[in-house]
């Protein structure tokens, strides 16, 4: 079954995503990113910012098929479409269409944005609905603690 992980309290989402992405692809895991059009443009442009030493091979859900293939992150508002299937980060409103194909999602959630974060109880309710264990990370929590 799929395991699910909220990471709660991320003060900058994208900049969150793109430390995790990058730390789930140097331990050989093959990432997708879902969400709308304009985040995922957005989180592209970050992810080609970080430095040369920090470099996350990915490409946007639109690349030629063979691209798609060799990405080891792929940015997609569909993550039924993506070839990767062993994480899946949700920075979408609602459950991701396919998400139980992935061995594991991630779904990241904001420090300050309230809808964000109530959205984000709907999302934690509908898993929980479907049987699925869930485990939370407090972001604010794990920087207090290091």
């Amino acid at each position: 079954m799929t395991q699910v992980a909220f990471h709660f309290n991320a003060p900058d989402k994208l900049a969150y995503v793109c430390r995790l992405v990058r730390k789930a692809t140097r331990q050989d895991a093959r990432v997708t990113v879902t969400g709308d059009a304009d985040t995922l443009l957005r989180l592209d442009r970050q992810l080609w910012a970080l430095a040369p030493s920090d470099f996350v091979g990915h490409c946007l859900g639109d690349a030629d098929e063979e691209i798609l293939r060799a990405s080891p992150t792929v940015l997609v508002q569909d993550p039924r479409t993506s070839p990767n299937r062993d994480v899946l980060v949700n920075l979408g409103n609602v459950l991701p269409e396919g998400f139980a194909q992935y061995a594991r999602v991630v779904e990241v959630v904001s420090q300050a944005d309230e809808d964000d974060r109530k959205r984000a109880r709907e999302r934690w309710r509908s898993y929980a609905a479907l049987g699925y264990d869930i485990v939370r990370h407090d972001l604010v929590l794990k920087e207090s603690a290091g």
